[in-house]
């Protein structure tokens, strides 16, 4: 449907951003949330999920190379990879650009999410629905995670909505334990916690939660423009310290054996060591 209209998000009350909308592509209120899918002026297509943006065409490759990077590049050697969430493929597509990975795993609670962004945003899933390592699950992702056998997986990544609707319950004590569990020796999970400018609670909540089931918790920034207020922070919780200690250098390194060398936009190897310093507003939230 063509239209000349604007969109307004929903994810603060006091303070947003809108887009103008070229043509509306989908409007669908599924079994968990309403969705919809417009193409704009500004960012080309848009996916929001009960009235927040989740991802747009022009930038979600700042936001899924630093979700999907950085901690399969951090651990060095991860074979067995869990996705929760992430319907629309893009931290899949990313996952399966490491040479390294045998396995990938993705669970959706949202099927209406998956066959939306296939239908209207194909380029950020690309080829990753129909790659041989690739196992797509529809299906509660809490469920999956108690259930898996434990060290079943190398790295857990979760890109999920804010811990609000059918999000909440991926920010759990319950959750982050099940994890825990499920990772190998020298595993760690990476989550979104959010804008810490305008979500100071969800990083600092989320961080005591993850902390009594992982020996290292931090995190580590991003900067997205569609994600108002400055810099989005990406949850770090490992069960070893050294992952996240490594220079450049041997990132590179990493990255040229896993070959995603020169396919990024936005992750290097000095943007992958210089996210996890903080600036003090942000690592004030992450006293344990």
């Amino acid at each position: 449907m063509t239209t000349d209209s604007w969109v307004n998000e929903t994810l603060y009350a006091e303070w947003g951003q809108r887009f103008r909308v070229t043509r509306e592509l989908a409007r669908v209120k599924s079994d968990f949330q309403d969705i919809m899918v417009f193409e704009s002026e500004s960012h080309g297509r848009v996916m929001l999920l009960d009235g927040v943006v989740q991802i747009t065409e022009r930038d979600e490759f700042v936001y899924q190379e630093m979700l999907t990077h950085v901690p399969l590049l951090a651990h060095g050697a991860a074979k067995r990879v869990l996705i929760i969430g992430a319907g629309d493929g893009g931290v899949l597509k990313r996952v399966l650009q490491h040479s390294t990975v045998e396995k990938a795993v993705k669970v959706e609670i949202d099927g209406e999410v998956i066959r939306l962004s296939k239908e209207f945003l194909p380029g950020i899933g690309g080829d990753a629905w129909t790659d041989p390592r690739a196992e797509v699950i529809v299906g509660d992702g809490i469920d999956y995670v108690r259930t898996a056998p434990a060290g079943s997986f190398d790295v857990v990544i979760v890109d999920s909505t804010d811990p609000i609707g059918v999000g909440e319950v991926l920010f759990t004590e319950e959750f982050y334990a099940n994890a825990a569990r499920l990772l190998s020796d020298k595993g760690l999970i990476v989550n979104q916690c959010g804008v810490p400018f305008m979500q100071a609670d969800e990083l600092r909540d989320t961080n005591l939660r993850r902390a009594k089931s992982f020996a290292d918790t931090w995190a580590y920034v991003a900067a997205v423009p569609t994600y108002v207020g400055g810099f989005m922070t990406l949850g770090w919780a490992a069960k070893d310290a050294a992952l996240r200690q490594h220079d450049a250098a041997t990132i590179r390194a990493r990255a040229e054996a896993a070959g995603i060398a020169g396919k990024t936009r936005y992750w290097t190897p000095e943007i992958h060591v210089g996210a996890f310093h903080l600036p003090p507003y942000i690592s004030e939230n992450l006293s344990r």
